[in-house]
């Protein structure tokens, strides 16, 4: 048992699935409806011996939480410069590793949404790899991957088999996660 896996299972969390073998990766993470998310999926994805890598705010990378954050894989944004195009910064970083795991909330927020942001796909199709469903179900406190897909083109038809994964999960604030609207 890993360290890891032992202070989940000390908050009763069982880790299920298995990652698949690529190098590179978009990770969706949800239901993402609670500040605590962060430290039960990165705790999930180290025992699964995923080094992850997520954005923050560039307002958080100051001495000395920045370089915290950095060591646990954090890229600072600058989320107010619209000359940032998102998905092309995050692009480019899979572009320049050999090894890159993103972990996204598709969500975008920690409060209810009927529409989940459409970056993390794009980001999986510009840079041509693929997304791992992953679930933080805190109703049977089960964390881990769920499905791997390829985007296909087709964003409706994937988010339709992506949310077809969280049917029935449940997230640390239930009233906080909803599936997404599919326009079909």
């Amino acid at each position: 048992m890993s360290f890891y896996s032992f202070i989940l299972k000390i908050f009763g969390f069982k880790l299920e699935g298995k990652f698949p073998e690529y190098n590179k990766k978009v990770i969706i993470a949800a239901p993402h409806t609670s500040a605590l998310d962060f430290i039960v999926g990165y705790l999930a994805l180290r025992h699964f011996k995923i080094k992850p890598h997520f954005v923050i705010k560039k307002e958080f990378f100051f001495f000395p939480l920045g370089i915290i954050l950095k060591k646990l894989g954090a890229i600072p944004i600058d989320r107010g410069n619209i000359k940032n195009n998102f998905v092309d910064l995050m692009v480019n970083e899979f572009n320049k590793r050999e090894k890159f795991n993103l972990v996204i909330t598709p969500e975008g927020t920690r409060k209810r949404t009927k529409h989940w942001k459409k970056g993390f796909y794009l980001i999986a199709q510009k840079a041509n790899v693929p997304i791992v469903v992953t679930k933080l179900d805190y109703g049977n406190k089960i964390l881990g991957p769920v499905k791997t897909i390829m985007p296909s083109g087709n964003y409706n038809k994937d988010l339709k088999n992506i949310s077809e994964c969280y049917k029935g999960v449940i997230g640390k604030i239930p009233e906080n996660f909803e599936l997404p609207i599919i326009n079909e």
